[in-house]
């Protein structure tokens, strides 16, 4: 069953590389307006020894308050890498209704939940229906990043029945079923997954180490 989803771990794996490769963030427009003001606070050479002690304080304090602007996009992805990696090492996993463990099996909620408590310390609810109801950022489909949580309608009643993990590159893993092969990698863009497709939440922005940075 592994050899027939093999040529798209790649993808995810290559994402995953990039991703843990720790490649410095781009500056947030803010912190760029912020740092525009600093430069242009400066005085200028000719400038008297009090316009250049007030001009260096300015720049102090704007040096203070910078430093207490958190960046989100900067603190969430912090976990993600550990729980794909994690996740990644459990493709082929059994699938199991009700499973919350490597042993056991896993349910497709019951993967998430282990990989999230596991790897963020975040204990999200234990079925689909509560899972989507968690007070998380909606994300649009064209804002999607790792490790935030997707939530499908696989019944055709239109409520939420499944769920699954974004990897990047419109790849996600979930505990698919028995049938399929339990813990695996398919693609949002297939006809079946972008058919019943309903939201995705940023659950990660609920990690207690995220929460502890942005109330600092």
């Amino acid at each position: 069953m592994l050899k027939r989803y093999a040529p798209l771990l790649p993808l995810a794996l290559g994402f995953l590389l990039v991703a843990c490769a720790g490649n410095p963030p781009t500056p947030s427009p803010h912190a760029s307006s912020q740092n525009s003001r600093v430069v242009s606070a400066k005085a200028p050479a000719h400038a008297s020894a009090a316009q250049k002690r007030r001009a260096a304080q300015d720049e102090q304090d704007h040096s203070s308050s910078d430093s207490l602007v958190i960046d989100d996009e900067q603190v969430l992805p912090t976990a993600a890498p550990d729980i794909l990696a994690r996740g990644l090492s459990l493709v082929g996993t059994r699938y199991r209704y009700g499973g919350s463990s490597v042993s056991a099996g896993f349910d497709c909620s019951g993967f998430i939940g282990y990989l999230f408590k596991r790897e963020a310390e975040l204990k999200l609810p234990r079925s689909t229906r509560e899972m989507i109801k968690i007070d998380a950022p909606l994300v649009a489909r064209s804002e999607l990043e790792p490790g935030d949580l997707l939530f499908f309608s696989t019944n055709g009643r239109g409520r939420v029945s499944h769920a699954g993990i974004y990897l990047g590159d419109d790849q996600f893993i979930h505990s698919s079923s028995s049938r399929s092969g339990g813990v695996r990698v398919d693609s949002l863009d297939s006809g079946y997954w972008n058919r019943t497709f309903i939201e995705a939440k940023r659950a990660l922005a609920m990690a207690p180490n995220v929460q502890a940075t942005l109330q600092r």
